[in-house]
């Protein structure tokens, strides 16, 4: 089964590590791709590659301002992201929940059974 283009839609375009570093990034001011190369580490040609990809998919958009491109987050095309992932939030929530329950139970039985323990002796 051939695997699906990185540019068909957002899911498949965060899947890459280095492009979900570049949407963080971008998150809470517009930057040109000096800076998100500098600030991460990554090459310049990588950065623009990723950058094209996310802007394909809607997930960043750019505008100039003089000789340099701005690059910034688009919220709203992250929504969908955001929506699908709360489910799964839910479930480690719960998850954690019961982790927690469990860690309190047997902490509980461990103390009770150190006091046992010194009034034996």
């Amino acid at each position: 089964m051939p695997r699906a283009s990185t540019t068909s839609d957002a899911f498949n375009a965060v899947a890459e590590p280095r492009r979900r570093a570049i949407l963080s990034f971008l998150a809470l001011q517009e930057r040109p791709v000096g800076d998100i190369v500098t600030a991460l580490g990554f090459e310049q040609p990588s950065v623009s590659k990723h950058l094209r990809v996310l802007k394909d998919v809607g997930l960043v958009t750019v505008r100039r301002d003089g000789r340099n491109m701005l690059y910034r987050t688009e919220t709203e095309a992250i929504r969908p992201l955001h929506e699908w992932t709360e489910t799964f939030e839910r479930f480690w929530h719960h998850q954690l929940s019961r982790i927690k329950q469990r860690g309190e139970a047997k902490s509980l039985t461990i103390s009770k059974s150190h006091k046992t323990e010194k009034e034996k002796s």
